[in-house]
């Protein structure tokens, strides 16, 4: 992660810029054949439609209308009855606006296309709009609006880890990895290995492509802890809306470029059992007005740096279903794996939840290692940041800092199911508090039901062992 040295951000930029966004576009790339509005889910899934080039202008002014409801969907895209948003409300419709500096070309597209982020409002009663309560982007602005209110501006940087696959063979099949052949022999862990990057090197060149078109701050990118399991980094954001915008336009990108290539990128948590989880590293440190880190301002730096790290530990296990929010996630924490599975935190400690990475003073941050490459970036960083505030305000104290295998130590221990997760969420003072109560009912009410599709299902296993 660059080194983070200035703050300049507003504390919660949601709208859009001037009206004549869409027209500079068409000035510099001329009249695309659609535009692409993309809307994420409450599970980081993007939805939205495309509209004509030729009535790309009109996003700008009449806005785009979907349902509110949007955000009562499941993981596969199915209404959840029970959140009470749907039919019962007569399915009302939200106005969805563009996010500013998300307009951008696509450059994997067969034909000339734009896309553009946006975010959905409600009829505030008063003939104006309000933001949405259920939009996930929604409940990150308010944990920036509160960590502005007390002078902090967040540098934010997120690292995503991905495997590259084969398209699945036919319905219902599964996708096969592709594991670049540097050695022979079976696939085996092959850490950092220049040979894999070059055994896929016109693919990872053109995402790199990609992302400098589209302005995404793309840095590195490695082979990482799995044959085919690659990773790439972003630079840090002062504005930590972009910084989750980057990464949810990170994913769809590399996802673009696998497919033109005839494979599929993978962002599931654990695809392999024998082999590394994909994760979802950020890193967030705290800036003063004037653009300083404030981590790194001496003794009253490292109290901040304590308070914020103490607040991340006291509220993980209750947030934890945002870090770790799918099923197959819970397959990833296992000891040994780079995954943390305890409530810890450390120094330059890649074992723990919590890490405070080496570097200069002004590179002071926390890095938080718990996230799934499947979650939804804004409802982490949401997380993350509420967490912050907590210790902050109430002055906490963390734990003292593992050293070494964190994995033998006595440390609270993280969830290692899903049903637990999701109850402790339902059940916090502390996410009523930070994200209110609607949004804790709706969005535990959804996990609940994730949870139960997949119990319903019977292991195939179970076919092996006792048919």
């Amino acid at each position: 992660m660059p080194l983070p040295e200035a703050a300049d951000i507003a504390a919660a930029p949601t709208s859009s810029r001037p009206a004549d966004e869409f027209g500079a576009y068409v000035a510099e790339h001329g009249t695309p054949d659609i535009v692409e509005v993309l809307l994420p889910d409450t599970h980081g899934v993007l939805r939205g439609k495309w509209i004509p080039g030729t009535a790309g202008g009109k996003i700008w002014g009449d806005g785009v209308a979907i349902p509110l409801s949007i955000f009562g969907l499941d993981i596969w895209g199915r209404e959840v009855e029970e959140t009470g948003i749907h039919i019962e409300t007569g399915d009302r419709d939200g106005m969805c606006r563009p996010v500013a500096g998300t307009l951008k070309p696509v450059p994997w597209s067969p034909r000339p296309a734009a896309q553009v982020m946006i975010s959905m409002y409600e009829p505030d009663g008063r003939g104006g709009e309000r933001p949405w309560d259920l939009d996930p982007r929604h409940k990150l602005a308010a944990q920036v609006a509160r960590l502005a209110a007390l002078g902090l501006y967040p540098c934010v940087a997120f690292e995503l880890e991905f495997y590259l696959m084969k398209p699945a063979p036919g319905p219902g099949g599964v996708p096969e990895p592709v594991f670049p052949a540097s050695t022979s022999g079976p696939a085996r862990q092959n850490m950092y290995a220049m040979s894999d990057l070059d055994a896929h090197a016109g693919l990872l060149h053109e995402v790199r492509e990609a992302a400098r078109i589209q302005g995404l701050p793309a840095d590195t990118v490695i082979s990482e802890a799995a044959p085919g399991q690659f990773e790439v980094n972003l630079y840090h954001r002062n504005d930590p809306m972009a910084a989750a915008d980057d990464a949810i336009l990170l994913r769809r990108l590399i996802d673009g470029v696998a497919r033109k290539h005839g494979l599929r990128a993978s962002f599931m948590a654990k695809p392999f059992l024998e082999f590394a989880g994909s994760g979802m590293h950020v890193h967030v440190s705290l800036a003063d007005s004037g653009g300083a880190n404030a981590f790194a301002k001496g003794e009253a730096g490292e109290r901040l740096l304590r308070n914020a790290a103490a607040g991340m530990l006291a509220t993980m296990a209750d947030t934890c279903v945002f870090y770790v929010p799918s099923y197959n996630g819970f397959r990833r924490l296992v000891p040994g794996s780079y995954a943390p599975t305890s409530i810890s935190w450390g120094y330059d400690n890649r074992a723990v939840a919590v890490r405070v990475p080496n570097g200069p003073p002004k590179a002071r941050r926390l890095e938080h290692r718990i996230a799934g490459a499947d979650a939804h970036p804004h409802l982490v960083l949401a997380g993350i940041l509420a967490g912050m505030i907590e210790g902050i305000e109430r002055g906490l104290e963390p734990p003292t800092p593992l050293t070494g295998n964190a994995y033998e130590q006595e440390a609270p221990l993280l969830s290692y199911d899903m049903g637990e997760a999701v109850r402790r969420f339902a059940a916090s003072d502390f996410v009523g508090r930070a994200f209110g109560a609607q949004y804790r009912r709706v969005f535990a009410i959804m996990k609940e039901t994730e949870l139960a599709a997949f119990e319903r299902r019977i292991n195939p296993l179970e076919y092996e062992t006792y048919l």
